[in-house]
């Protein structure tokens, strides 16, 4: 393909810094994020923010049907040529933010998310699918490193927090490879690295999801404070209670949130919505994984 440069000068494309474009030009690492991803000839792949459609093409190498959702319409005389032959794949400009996923969901059936994420949406859009998606498969996205080591963090660890919580109970989650700045056009700040999150291994079940958000967010409140102090801060529950119930599982009373593992913190939403400290509705337990 001709150099990207000269296809967006050619298209009078300017880089928007607020929707955060730094795009990739090396095909050998393109490549290899596709492999990463797991994609076959059988896969339907997602793909949030195409830019100048370099993913987007080696994407549609492997894939059954690549879809592509772009904010910046700008961009369409420069993806229609660059994407020109790539029968399988489809750019729907729009704002990914502001799109149903289920509808999305209902019209693709089974699929899993490619991407190169811009910075600025990369966590709200990643949770997006941990905790609304029915159907994805998994997601493996190119983010800034520091976002990706705090993705995979273990318990106790300064990276570890409520997003790491929130991965690990859908799925296993490693970082696959790191990506040097100098391979983005514009060059970016910071180095990137690419993200597998996997929906089909790992992952546990739980009485109920919306418990297990909020003893989540719970955990991870105030950092300085043990996690029975802000157990009695989130719910309606007094600082006896909070106690017994770590005593119970077998947590010290002492125990800060960030210590405990996503499992241990699975088992206290259990234990928390089954005695009705959370609140809940009979609806609400899903068992889901």
């Amino acid at each position: 393909m001709e150099d990207l440069r000269a296809v967006l000068l050619r298209h009078g494309f300017t880089f928007k810094k607020q929707f955060g474009q730094n795009f990739l030009t090396d095909e050998n690492l393109l490549d290899a994020i596709v492999r990463d991803a797991g994609v076959t000839e059988e896969t339907t792949a997602l793909e949030i923010g195409p830019g100048a459609g370099a993913l987007t093409r080696a994407l549609s190498r492997r894939a059954k049907r690549v879809i592509a959702y772009e904010i910046d319409r700008t961009l369409q005389p420069v993806l229609a040529e660059t994407l020109s032959g790539c029968d399988n794949a489809t750019v729907v400009f729009r704002d990914f933010a502001k799109t149903d996923l289920g509808e999305i969901e209902r019209g693709i059936g089974e699929y899993v998310v490619v991407a190169n994420l811009p910075y600025y949406i990369t966590t709200p859009l990643l949770m997006r699918f941990v905790e609304e998606s029915r159907l994805c498969r998994g997601v493996t996205v190119m983010v800034q490193e520091e976002v990706a080591r705090r993705f995979c963090a273990e318990a106790g660890t300064p990276e570890y927090g409520a997003v790491t919580a929130a991965i690990a109970r859908r799925g296993s989650c490693k970082i696959t490879r790191t990506v040097s700045r100098n391979l983005f056009v514009p060059r970016p700040n910071v180095d990137s690295a690419v993200v597998k999150i996997d929906f089909t291994e790992g992952g546990f079940a739980v009485e109920s999801e919306r418990a297990y958000r909020a003893v989540v967010r719970c955990a991870f409140l105030n950092r300085r404070k043990t996690l029975s102090n802000n157990l009695t801060n989130a719910f309606r529950m007094s600082r006896a209670e909070a106690e017994a119930a770590l005593t119970a599982l077998g947590i010290d009373r002492m125990a800060r949130g960030e210590t405990l593992s996503p499992v241990r913190l699975g088992a206290l939403s259990d234990y928390l919505y089954e005695r009705n400290f959370t609140e809940s509705s009979a609806s609400d337990k899903t068992g889901a994984r």
